[in-house]
């Protein structure tokens, strides 16, 4: 009878051993996966859950997975925005520059999951062949929409929802808020961005148009063509023409590493009539933010606060 026990014993471990060993073996080759849909993956690209090697090309998704408290290994370090300056450090790999990535390094790294923005759109097929590629960028005729959408992607890739969540839900709040105040405040304003020693003009459902689109300021100028990244040119006739009563202004040179010239070329006496200039509505954007890292949770909440500010200063 003992001897019999003895027997079942051994071969129920066996059994419990042969159905542990099954359950690795399941475990190992059915990782949990993110289906991403994209501009440039329209039917769909599976994503490992919670990559441990990922590339960022998008500054805008790089502080996005900064406030969500994702690790990334590299990042092109050409112009790396001020306020994420902590990944200039030798921690995180350099892979060449946002117009010319550094191909046989990225391969090298055997990376999980690449993100890119449009800058290097036209290097998709490329990138596909090293990694999972995803297509990350706002569109700026439906921003907000985009923006969620990228970050709800990002959320569900690294296992952050509920945190998106909030900060999405907290932004509408603040959005909603300044909405209210241009609203009541009845004034309007003109985006331009400085470039040296020429001037562009930024209007709805542009580069820059969220300050009308989203934000509310009324547009100084409905006519301005949308479809220009750098904007549309204009002259110092055009802004005395248009009289804004506030000019937001992005300075292209600060936020590249160049010699700054926006309050000069801004500033003077042939606009000093008008009433954005006259009135000190003048307001400045940070253009680390807003030229090189716009559409992240961080970026446009700080973006909120520079608009809020700025129609309120007397």
């Amino acid at each position: 009878m003992k001897k019999w026990i003895w027997m079942i014993t051994v071969l129920t471990a066996i059994a419990v051993l042969a159905a542990c060993g099954n359950q690795g073996e399941t475990a190992g080759t059915n990782e949990e996966t993110v289906t991403v849909k994209d501009m440039l993956n329209k039917d769909g690209v599976k994503i490992k859950k919670n990559p441990k090697k990922v590339v960022v090309f998008d500054m805008g998704s790089l502080d996005t997975l900064d406030k969500l408290g994702v690790n990334v290994t590299a990042l092109p370090k050409q112009v790396i925005p001020h306020y994420l300056s902590k990944y200039e450090s030798d921690k995180y790999e350099n892979v060449g520059g946002l117009k010319e990535p550094n191909f046989e390094k990225i391969a090298e790294m055997k990376p999980d999951l690449i993100i890119i923005q449009h800058r290097q759109a036209d290097a998709f097929d490329e990138f596909s062949k090293i990694a999972p590629t995803i297509y990350m960028d706002v569109d700026n005729a439906n921003y907000m929409d985009s923006f969620k959408k990228n970050a709800e992607t990002l959320g569900k890739i690294f296992d952050k929802e509920d945190q998106v969540k909030k900060e999405l839900s907290a932004i509408d709040q603040k959005v909603a808020a300044l909405k209210k105040q241009a609203k009541e405040l009845k004034k309007n304003g003109l985006v331009i961005m400085a470039n040296d020693s020429k001037m562009t003009a930024f209007g709805p459902k542009s580069r820059y148009g969220l300050i009308h689109d989203v934000f509310g300021i009324t547009p100084a100028d409905q006519k301005l063509e949308p479809s220009d990244k750098h904007g549309q040119s204009i002259s110092y006739e055009y802004m005395v023409k248009t009289n804004p009563d506030y000019l937001f202004v992005v300075d292209r040179g600060a936020a590249i590493g160049e010699e700054t010239s926006a309050k000069q070329l801004v500033e003077n006496d042939y606009v000093k009539s008008v009433k954005a200039v006259k009135n000190n509505h003048v307001v400045y954007l940070n253009s680390d933010m807003w030229y090189l890292a716009g559409g992240g949770l961080e970026s446009l909440n700080a973006m909120i606060d520079e608009v809020k500010k700025g129609i309120e200063q007397k």
